[in-house]
């Protein structure tokens, strides 16, 4: 084992651990809100190791397994035991449920605002022109590079979507493109062209966004934004799979060593450019656990039994009825769901041993 892959192991085991402990602090946290009792609040996984210290009722230890952790609330699955989880409010213990992913995406958005703010984010909502085709109607009509596109066929751009469609509409017929250039407003006539050359469009233009640097708290909502987008791809995944948009590697599944496989080639990929600048290795690595934060979250709010949305499910109908389901039958659920995660996880976890996961150079 050389000492390179020993220290993105150890690189990896801490950010997953701590992913993990914003998750279960989230949880301690909500719970405490709600004055459930919480008996231990546990750094790794049992068997325990050493008791760090005792915070009221809860115990704080750390355990021999170094990578996650767990918090264990008083009555997790007894409604008689006064004081804890199950015999919380619906309110109550749907707010401590809620707590680990939205602790989770919330971290993420935290991390992508500090990267963002960092080296800076696209503007989405202005286009620049980035190069030209030689020979093509861009270059032909005086389109140079670093233009703005203002405005297509008198149609306001905002955004690459719109400039593809209007000139989609427009194949053959001299338009009007308005650009800024140097603070001035020019505009200039352009036909585009029916059938363009292999690997270029109809304009013969590579568009992109300029780069803006936020501060902090301005990137927030873009943060907020990445991660929307990130759970909405997540969520729309098994529709795309349907369709043949991702194929099944694709969207394959792995587990935390299929993660580190991940990780590792990405830090491999990577280390050339970074060389120079190990700021940006740092801004890398963050922007990596940063996804798996809100994937770790997102994951969690999926209804599967012994998952917190799972959990979830179990509460709606008291919220909305006002009639619980009974333990025992949520406990047997939750059973079920436990016992087919870990199966699963043991599938996942030979399935990267055996067939690695392999990114594309």
């Amino acid at each position: 084992m050389n000492s390179s892959f020993l220290f993105t192991l150890i690189q990896f085991i801490f950010a997953f651990s701590v992913i993990a402990i914003i998750h279960e602090l989230g949880h301690y946290l909500m719970a405490k809100s709600g004055k459930i009792e919480v008996e231990e609040f546990g750094l790794g996984f049992p068997p325990r190791a050493v008791k760090i210290f005792q915070y009221k009722e809860t115990l704080f230890s750390l355990n021999w397994i170094p990578f996650g952790a767990f918090v264990r609330p008083k009555g997790e699955n007894d409604p008689n035991i006064p004081g804890g989880l199950a015999a919380a409010s619906p309110w109550k213990r749907l707010g401590m449920l809620l707590g680990g992913p939205f602790a989770n995406i919330l971290f993420g958005i935290i991390i992508f605002a500090f990267v963002f703010s960092q080296v800076g984010a696209p503007d989405t909502t202005r286009i620049m022109i980035s190069e030209i085709s030689p020979g093509s109607p861009a270059e032909q009509s005086g389109i140079l590079a670093n233009d703005q596109i203002l405005s297509v066929a008198d149609v306001p751009v905002n955004s690459m979507a719109i400039v593809s469609d209007t000139v989609r509409l427009h194949l053959g017929e001299e338009i009007s493109i308005v650009v800024l250039r140097d603070g001035e407003e020019i505009t200039l006539q352009i036909i585009p062209r029916k059938d363009p050359p292999e690997g270029q469009g109809p304009l013969g233009v590579v568009m992109g966004n300029p780069i803006l640097k936020p501060g902090f708290l301005q990137a927030i909502p873009l943060a907020a934004s990445t991660a929307l987008d990130q759970a909405q791809q997540l969520f729309t995944l098994p529709l795309k799979l349907i369709q043949g948009q991702v194929t099944s590697e694709q969207a394959r599944l792995v587990s935390p060593k299929g993660l580190f496989d991940i990780y590792s080639q990405v830090r491999n990929q990577q280390s050339s450019v970074e060389s120079g600048s190990p700021g940006l290795a740092v801004v890398n690595i963050l922007w990596f656990f940063g996804i798996i934060s809100v994937a770790v979250g997102l994951t969690n709010l999926l209804p599967i039994p012994a998952l917190d949305g799972g959990r979830i499910l179990f509460v709606i109908p008291e919220l909305i009825a006002g009639k619980r389901v009974p333990a025992k039958y949520e406990n047997a659920v939750h059973m079920v769901g436990f016992t087919f995660l870990l199966a699963l996880m043991a599938f996942l976890f030979l399935q990267d041993f055996i067939n690695p996961v392999v990114l594309p150079k």
